[in-house]
């Protein structure tokens, strides 16, 4: 109850907000935990207190509000009203956004509203002031190895160095395509897809939790939505080539339906091959070293449903790198 009290006395000394408020848990992820505000009015919000930067950011609270403004016309993100980068009173900065009721993503029956998602933020054009990514391969395969390497004495350096080797393998794959990702338009590309962040409801359909957005290739996105680390995160799908192609082909028509630029389909199914291939290497590579933080450190957000999954993600890692 501390954090609760505390957030409610920050937002009664801001005066944003007509008090009084209530203050509840909502949801926490690895570096952010979101509170649901509701003020005097009735209106609901959440409130999302950071804790932490995947990206190395100083301001990372002010990244994720500047992501979500630039992101906001395509009618499928949250709504951002204001930010705090060091709020008096709480352990890190603050965002306040719409409250979003609906469900997460069911990966058997939401694949074509998650492709009219995708569709509607990546015929956007890029906004100003975010991370550009020239090269999503090399940008994600560095990352993995940053990863991989930041803790000498991990318990399992066989499976660092086999992860490595793969990123060589991931590397090679990605020159070989470098051309045809040259070619691409770049689009403003969440890169963390996975079903609980998709809320979908009678009020419309939303992808939330832009904390890590980068303006880079399409492909980072749907690599990333369609791979199986990111489906058996929190569900046991695993998709087939079939229901792959019908979402890509389902993406396409929406975003030709909306006059964007939209690759034929052995462009996209190609492409978004390599980049599942790069995203199973960020994913065991993030999983390797959460298992450190998570067992011989303090960390500030411990979830121990999360380290389940770590635990098994590292147990089977041969068969996702094949």
């Amino acid at each position: 109850m501390e954090i609760i009290d505390s957030i409610t006395a920050y937002l009664t000394r801001s005066g944003r907000l007509p008090g009084p408020f209530s203050v509840a848990f909502l949801a926490a992820g690895e570096y952010n935990a979101n509170y649901l505000v509701e003020d005097q009015r009735g209106r609901r919000f959440v409130l999302r207190l950071n804790h932490g930067s995947q990206l190395g950011l100083a301001d990372q609270i002010g990244y994720e509000y500047t992501v979500l403004k630039a992101v906001e016309p395509s009618g499928v993100t949250p709504r951002a009203h204001w930010f705090d980068p060091a709020p008096e009173g709480l352990p890190g900065g603050v965002l306040l956004m719409d409250h979003l009721p609906g469900r997460p993503l069911d990966y058997r029956t939401d694949l074509s509203r998650a492709a009219r998602i995708f569709a509607r933020i990546h015929a956007l054009a890029p906004a100003q002031g975010l991370i550009r990514q020239a090269d999503p391969v090399a940008a994600i395969a560095g990352e993995s190895c940053a990863l991989l390497t930041r803790f000498p004495d991990h318990p399992m350096p066989e499976l660092r160095d086999r992860l490595l080797a793969y990123r060589e393998a991931v590397l090679d794959l990605g020159r070989r395509h470098g051309t045809d990702f040259a070619a691409e338009p770049p689009v403003m590309a969440n890169t963390e897809v996975n079903s609980g962040n998709f809320i979908l409801g009678d009020g419309g359909d939303f992808l939330v939790d832009w904390e890590k957005a980068v303006v880079s290739a399409r492909y980072q996105d749907l690599g990333h939505f369609l791979v199986p680390t990111t489906t058996l995160w929190k569900t046991d799908v695993t998709l087939s080539p079939s229901e792959k192609r019908s979402f890509l082909a389902a993406y396409r028509e929406e975003l030709t339906a909306l006059g964007a630029d939209a690759p034929d389909l052995e462009r996209l199914t190609t492409l978004t091959g390599v980049l599942e291939r790069t995203i199973v290497l960020r994913a065991l590579a993030w999983c390797h070293m959460a298992y450190y933080e998570y067992t011989r450190t303090a960390r500030a957000i411990a979830n121990p449903a999360t380290l389940a999954t770590i635990r098994r993600f590292l147990e089977n890692a041969p068969c996702f790198v094949g």
